[in-house]
């Protein structure tokens, strides 16, 4: 008898140390929740730009079209569920009851009407902010053009190009604070994407093809730059800072580097097209025509990420 209820025993206590097992990992979850998500930033909602500023405005408004609807449904269901409770000898009980001209009403109307709202409101608000449409300077800027900035993804790192100062950036982009900034984007690989949330529109680069983005950093500060498309192993480092500065600060910053430093010139740009992450750096020249000769592809462009490592890309045999 020992021998046939030992192990009906030990499934007994197996299970019941399971159990607690699992209510103990569910509270330790539960406690950890708020800790994981106090890594989360809110650089969407804490802008420090005009075109920011505009996609702030647009998530809010949908969000409270979104919760015109979502919060008197949520409170009709308590009460519906209150008022037909067994207990409530006042509500009436119709089981044949089948259709409702004036429920099907308010059932379609309200919701069709949300979505026109929604869609209006959204399209509205991205056509003001198009990311070709010029910017306007801050008020107190004393510089009135904008600051052109050529920008390129690469496995996986930002280059960045200042024709007019006749330097570039790698991982890193200095910008002077009220300056309408200009940006001309391409890819040398595969897609991806460039964003400053604080900045605002997020916009893709593409091999092959020039895109363009304008943007403005109202006041002094550092943001946070990132790729916002999976493009290969080295994505989760594709990211950068922006140093928005005083319009003196950045002329002394272009002058410090102008000259100082390794050259950008198509062999440059060759071993820095290679896959792998590098550090923050600067150049002191460039070649002329070199962003052009990217979106042309008359510098071939790179592999991307190899197919046996989960990428895309994969040249064709010749």
């Amino acid at each position: 008898m020992m021998g046939i209820a030992e192990p009906r025993f030990l499934e007994v206590a197996w299970r019941a140390s399971d159990g607690a097992l699992a209510r103990t990992l569910r509270s330790c979850a539960i406690v950890a929740l708020p800790l994981a998500l106090s890594a989360c930033g809110w650089e969407v909602l804490d802008p420090r730009g005009p075109v920011g500023h505009a996609d702030r405005t647009i998530l809010i408004d949908s969000l409270a079209i979104m919760l015109a609807i979502g919060v008197p449904t949520i409170l009709a269901t308590f009460a519906f569920a209150w008022w037909f409770r067994a207990s409530n000898s006042r509500a009436r009980y119709r089981p044949d009851w089948e259709f409702s001209g004036a429920v099907e009403l308010v059932v379609w109307s309200i919701p069709c009407l949300v979505i026109i709202l929604l869609g209006g409101v959204a399209w509205l608000g991205s056509y003001a902010i198009d990311p070709a449409q010029p910017v306007e300077p801050h008020p107190s800027s004393a510089r009135r053009e904008p600051l052109e900035i050529q920008a390129v993804s690469l496995d996986w790192k930002w280059l960045f190009i200042y024709p007019r100062e006749g330097i570039a950036s790698v991982n890193q982009l200095v910008v002077p604070a009220g300056v309408p900034l200009h940006f001309s984007l391409t890819s040398a690989s595969v897609w991806n994407t460039f964003f400053v949330p604080q900045l605002g529109s997020m916009i893709y680069t593409m091999n092959g093809m020039r895109t363009q983005l304008y943007l403005r950093a109202d006041e002094p500060g550092t943001f946070r730059g990132m790729s916002a498309h999976f493009s290969g192993d080295g994505f989760s480092d594709m990211h950068f800072l922006v140093r928005s500065v005083t319009l003196d600060e950045f002329t002394a910053w272009s002058a410090s580097k102008r000259g100082a430093g390794p050259t950008l010139d198509a062999a440059g740009y060759a071993a820095l097209a290679r896959q792998g992450t590098v550090q923050p750096s600067t150049y002191g020249s460039v070649a002329p025509g070199l962003f052009d000769q990217v979106v042309t592809l008359e510098i071939p462009p790179g592999l991307g990420p190899a197919t046996e490592r989960g990428g895309a890309a994969e040249q064709s045999p010749k």
